[in-house]
């Protein structure tokens, strides 16, 4: 049984670890990242396979940005031509984005990158660890 000044000890090594392994994940991004885009770009990416045509505000929304931020992201994708804007049906004035055939394409090769990275990442782990860590994870998120 672990007294409350051995768990305080434990948990503020979690997070040393957790900080840890944040740091070594961004590296191992940045450092194979072949394919040009942050991970946020990949998102909004995968946002727009999934949704369809998404309005700016509603990206800024789901990505946890500002709309100014959504500019930011979109305005590079949109130059690589993997999304595009398009005329909002209901309000002619706005507009909305989308992605390309070439911005699925995109996706497709970052899901790859992604799959190589996890790997990586947790292959060294047993199954049993693995359904572990997903468990503890999302009881961690569910908060």
């Amino acid at each position: 049984m672990m007294n409350k000044e051995n768990k305080e000890h434990s948990i503020s090594s979690l997070f040393e670890i957790a900080a840890a392994l944040e740091r070594k994940w961004a590296n191992e991004w940045n450092s194979h990242n072949n394919i040009g885009f942050s991970k946020t770009h990949i998102l909004l990416l995968d946002i727009l396979e999934a949704n369809g045509p998404v309005r700016p505000s509603d990206l800024a929304e789901k990505l946890h940005v500002t709309t100014g931020g959504v500019t930011v992201l979109t305005t590079k994708l949109i130059n690589a031509g993997y999304i595009k804007k398009t005329k909002n049906e209901s309000d002619r004035r706005a507009y909305q984005l989308e992605i390309t055939e070439d911005g699925i394409t995109q996706l497709d090769l970052a899901y790859e990158h992604i799959d190589l990275m996890v790997h990586r990442m947790f292959g060294m782990l047993s199954e049993e660890e693995v359904d572990s860590l997903r468990k503890i994870f999302t009881k961690l998120l569910l908060g």
